[in-house]
């Protein structure tokens, strides 16, 4: 429940996006009452997200990640979901807020119905991806509770199949990537690096002087000459890296088809897809795809992904944003089925509302609460 004093309805956008400038607690929309009627009920409010170190990648850098939690209720049982919106993906706390007031959960009577309620959600904008995982995972919340089983075993997965998640090292300067490696080498199986820029042999030189560990790089599509990209591919293969991420611009696949044709690495696809109907597009040029809860919009059609990628041939992966646990543990309820794992956004952050999801060993440990498996800390 919204703390003493910080309730108020939220009437439009604009009116919201003034108001976060002076909140001192989160706000939950009321403009929905209540009730045990046998109807869903949708509340949300803004929460920041407070980066532990400043992160940095290709194009950009920031200390925070605006988001807006979610409850969903259904006699008396609530689902918590969870919009993430870091700068690339062009969604605010403004516009989601305004999209989850159009939304109205109270027609429908039978959460079982998820089909209809998440297609009824969708068909309401054509964009607004992290909004609507918002509600996609707070209903596979609560529908994983009114069953008792938490989503792995719902799809039929294993959760000892779980992978080791990457954890993610930004670009900085020498001392401060040493200083994160050796934080953070002892306690994962596998890294992942940013890197784009003009330092990138020096990013891997300087993990290389702490750790032997695999690791995963992630250019944000920093790369632009396809050769010059093969040759650094190539180098990378030579330092132990195991996969590339988005190497080069979205917008030039066909140079991204050659790379991923020589190169001895699989590529996987991360700014050039969103959703399931961008696979046909894109599967040509890549070895693989990485599905985000918050570009898909949530778990429903992150399942059908990857299963349709699997289909066609393709790796996954499975990714998150900045996020709290809420979000990191719906999409770890994917991962016994993935082949790469990058499920570090909750650990971040130094203002988790939720314990969920475990990585233990570098290992994705996945709890057997039922749902998405999350808990709210006391």
């Amino acid at each position: 429940m919204a703390t003493a004093g910080a309730a108020l309805a939220i009437s439009n956008a604009d009116a919201l996006g003034r108001m976060l400038d002076t909140a001192k607690a989160p706000s939950f929309n009321i403009n929905h009452a209540e009730t045990a009627d046998g109807r869903l009920h949708l509340r949300f409010f803004p929460y920041e997200l407070k980066l532990r170190h400043t992160f940095t990648v290709a194009t950009y850098s920031r200390t925070s990640t605006p988001d807006v939690q979610v409850e969903l209720t259904y006699d008396g049982l609530t689902g918590y979901g969870e919009a993430s919106m870091p700068q690339y993906l062009g969604q605010s706390v403004a516009s989601v807020t305004a999209f989850l007031n159009k939304v109205d959960m109270e027609q429908f009577t039978d959460p079982f119905e998820m089909e209809d309620i998440l297609g009824y959600v969708d068909s309401l904008s054509a964009g607004d991806t992290a909004a609507k995982a918002a509600v996609d995972i707070a209903l596979h919340d609560l529908v994983g509770k009114i069953m008792g089983q938490p989503w792995y075993k719902i799809w039929g997965l294993d959760a000892r199949k779980a992978p080791s998640t990457t954890f993610t090292i930004g670009i900085d300067t020498p001392d401060v990537v040493r200083q994160k490696t050796e934080e953070c080498a002892a306690k994962f199986n596998i890294l992942k690096v940013k890197l784009g820029r003009d330092n990138d042999k020096d990013m891997i030189n300087t993990i290389r002087s702490v750790t032997k560990l695999p690791i995963a790089v992630d250019v944000n599509q920093g790369w632009k000459d396809k050769h010059k990209a093969l040759d650094m591919i190539n180098w990378l293969h030579a330092q132990g890296i195991v996969m590339v991420e988005q190497p080069m611009p979205k917008e030039q696949q066909k140079d991204i088809a050659w790379l991923t044709e020589h190169s001895p690495l699989p590529i996987f696809a991360d700014e050039a897809i969103q959703r399931l109907s961008d696979i046909r597009r894109i599967e040509e040029a890549y070895s693989g795809i990485n599905i985000k809860l918050m570009k898909c919009t949530g778990m429903r059609e992150a399942w059908k992904m990857l299963n349709y990628a699997r289909a066609r041939g393709l790796k996954v992966m499975v990714g998150c944003m900045t996020e709290t646990s809420c979000a990191v543990s719906a999409a770890a309820q994917l991962s016994p089925a993935v082949d790469f794992a990058d499920l570090d956004g909750n650990l971040l952050i130094s203002n988790d509302r939720f314990t969920g999801m475990q990585v233990v060993r570098g290992k994705i440990t996945l709890p057997d609460r039922p749902g998405i498996g999350v808990e709210l800390n006391k």
